[in-house]
């Protein structure tokens, strides 16, 4: 599951984010709404975890603005409020489910839980394409009764090209997602990473490969048969 947190309070934030990481979740964390936003609408979360009192923008301008361009990522709102009228408005805008702070981890946890399920690309324990399908939760390739254990970018990689089966790719987007947009990471990394997979495909046979659009990004292609 890949989850985005967008939390001012620091500490709490990285909090946060540790106990999803201990969940084997991919978590990208940010501090104010601008940022939040900008993630939430390049970004392919299963949840959003939003705070409501942001820098930049708030928590509700963030959800308002993200169901304005079409994003139906699942939103929990957090808050340190805990007056009908904010959680009413919350909803309102556009979000899915309301916390108030403290809270116990276990009880945010669990309701990440209940609103992926609400989202069918997250109810899917696999994808496919072509001979190849990618395990998402055992970060497994398998082809043929064959099997391959992915490292955490391979996997988000090809998690991302399977997704957009139809489309090439950027390699900005791909750095985006994976690597996060203040990492410093260049195409060369992508361009590693692809190789990575690449030699993974031949590895399990597979008639799989990814195409590279010159000076645009990547796409997965299969052989003909004939």
């Amino acid at each position: 599951m890949r989850v985005l947190i967008v939390e001012d309070e620091v500490r709490l934030a990285d909090a946060l984010s540790q106990i999803m990481s201990e969940q084997k979740y991919a978590v990208d964390t940010v501090y104010n709404g601008t940022d939040g936003l900008d993630y939430g609408l390049g970004g392919q979360y299963d949840v959003i975890v939003l705070d409501v009192m942001l820098p930049g923008k708030d928590g509700f301008a963030v959800v308002r603005a993200l169901r304005e361009a079409q994003v139906a990522t699942p939103v929990l709102l957090l808050t340190a409020k805990d007056e009908t009228t904010d959680k009413v408005a919350g909803l309102d805008c556009g979000a899915d489910d309301y916390m108030t702070k403290p809270f116990a981890p276990e009880e945010l946890l669990a309701r990440i839980r209940a609103l992926s399920r609400r989202q069918g690309e997250v109810a899917l324990e696999k994808l496919q394409f072509d001979d190849l399908t990618l395990n998402l939760s055992t970060y497994a390739l398998e082809r043929a009764g064959r099997s391959v254990h992915l490292g955490f970018k391979e996997f988000e990689v090809l998690r991302i090209l399977m997704l957009n089966p139809s489309k090439v790719v950027p390699k900005e987007e791909l750095i985006t997602k994976v690597w996060g947009m203040e990492s410093g990471a260049e195409d060369n990394n992508v361009e590693a990473y692809i190789s990575f997979l690449r030699k993974k495909f031949f590895f399990l046979g597979s008639r799989v490969g990814i195409g590279t659009v010159r000076k645009v990004g990547y796409r997965l292609e299969a052989e003909d048969d004939s």
